[in-house]
């Protein structure tokens, strides 16, 4: 096997499915790998500048957020026992990063569990889109009064986020009056911003974004840890497991000792062999979410048209996520036989916080009775290691990163990993990884379209492009 073992403490790498074996002979070799060492040093070097000038927030600011946590644990303890509903409005990294969390460290049901099940914690909603449907659905299923909503922007121009805060609020303003600021509290830029001189003028409740973090990286500061402190989880043993990973990738050792960049090299190597999608695949569902923070933090940060010299590139890899075992009955056939475009990443749990015996039924047909006397664990660890043999003898390229168990700490050291990866991944792309400028345009298109002042030609524009001249409707008789 390459790669780290795993310890009950850490979480470990599996990466012979990238390797070349007997039965892989497309694999990278060792030799490969280490003809990029020099590339990874000098990537290690630039971050490592970036870092200490402030401009690797995610990873600088974690001794910060330690200190900051007594504040979000007060003031969650304080809301829990004053609150039955809390509400994440917010979209992009601000939505997916609490979704992730909670479904992986919370009781999969936890909404539907009684209040003494959930230690008297508010059930968790996190409104990450527009749909007008979705957003009357919740609101009758709350009680207003009872519920704290969280804003979360850290510009306050996020379209879809301040229409739910205006509508929320102008109903909050109906159901509760004066008091209505209570059951508002917004994370946002401490210093500037369209929301920050509202709130601070209608005494919301604040957290503060730290200025050089982006959304799909902020899954660590009040944006992810609030709704987690919220929610009962321990935010503490998060942010340690993230220290932990973030103190490892930073140590003074070889390629092989440093997972992010092994990872990073990896992913570089495949990208250069014509592997264009990245498929992030969990086997266990607490993890399912993780696979849609995945898809925006590796397409936000790497598909980028213009390298850092101003040239126009067009990188990047498609990102696709899928949940072990669900997807195996809708994706695999596509992995071992389809194009060879693609490597997989499996997410795998060594011990589940919960088992289920299937029994042994002495009636049942001989062609299931197999399966008695065996644990759906078992079961669901058997199956990523068959899809992973399959993949093996197609010669399609795949790793691991293996979990001893889900818990807080782990998490953190998942969710550091991952980040750090995509940083180096950028290096070794030359591209820009933290700025994300083709989302800027469709920003400015909606602000037009919704009448935005000083966008009314750009309004013209939209409306003159999008003419029709090939439409198709059901046909339907002239009287």
């Amino acid at each position: 096997m390459y790669g780290r073992s795993s310890t009950e403490n850490y979480l470990s790498l599996d990466y012979t499915g990238m390797m070349q074996t007997q039965h892989n002979p497309k694999g990278f070799t060792q030799e490969s790998l280490v003809h990029l060492q020099p590339l990874l040093k000098q990537a290690r070097s630039a971050l490592l500048i970036q870092r200490e000038e402030g401009r690797l927030d995610f990873s600088k600011l974690l001794p910060r957020m330690q200190s900051e946590l007594t504040g979000i644990i007060e003031y969650a303890d304080w809301a829990a026992q004053n609150f039955d509903n809390f509400v994440v409005l917010g979209i992009g990294g601000s939505a997916l990063g609490p979704m992730a969390v909670q479904q992986a460290l919370n009781h999969y049901y936890y909404n539907e569990l009684p209040a003494v099940k959930r230690h008297h914690r508010p059930r968790l909603y996190v409104l990450d889109n527009v749909d007008p449907v979705r957003l009357r659905d919740l609101l009758e299923t709350i009680n207003l009064k009872r519920t704290l909503f969280n804003i979360i922007s850290k510009s306050g121009n996020t379209s879809e986020t301040m229409a739910q805060f205006l509508i929320v609020r102008d109903l909050l303003q109906q159901e509760c009056e004066e008091e209505f600021a209570a059951n508002i509290v917004v994370t946002t830029d401490p210093e500037k911003g369209n929301l920050l001189p509202l709130a601070l003028k209608e005494n919301y409740h604040r957290f503060a974004i730290p200025p050089g973090i982006g959304g799909r990286f902020s899954e660590l500061t009040p944006v992810g840890l609030l709704p987690a402190a919220m929610c009962g989880i321990d935010v503490k043993a998060f942010l340690q497991g993230a220290l932990e990973m973030d103190a490892w990738v930073q140590e003074e050792q070889g390629l092989f000792d440093n997972p992010a960049q092994i990872r990073a090299a990896l992913s570089y190597l495949s990208w250069q062999d014509g592997k264009n999608i990245s498929v992030f695949m969990p086997y266990s569902d607490a993890l399912k979410t993780m696979a849609d923070w995945y898809a925006q933090l590796w397409a936000e940060s790497l598909g980028k048209r213009y390298n850092r010299q101003g040239q126009e590139v067009r990188l990047g890899q498609t990102p696709v996520k899928a949940l072990g075992v669900t997807d195996q009955h809708s994706q695999i056939q596509l992995y071992t036989e389809g194009p060879d475009d693609k490597t997989i990443t499996f997410v795998t749990v060594e011990e589940f916080a919960a088992d289920v015996n299937i029994p042994a039924d002495p009636i049942a047909p001989q062609d299931i009775a197999f399966l008695g006397g065996h644990t759906l664990g078992e079961l669901m660890q058997a199956e990523q290691q068959a899809t992973e043999y399959a993949l093996t003898l197609a010669g399609r390229m795949h790793q691991k990163i293996i979990l001893p168990n889900v818990n807080a700490r782990l998490l953190g050291q998942l969710l550091l990993l991952l980040e750090w990866e995509t940083a180096y991944m950028g290096e070794l792309l030359n591209i820009n990884a933290f700025d994300q400028p083709g989302v800027e345009e469709g920003k400015l298109a909606t602000y037009a379209l919704m009448g935005k002042n000083g966008y009314e030609q750009k309004r013209k524009d939209i409306l003159a492009a999008g003419e029709k001249h090939f439409h198709l409707s059901y046909p339907r008789l002239e009287n």
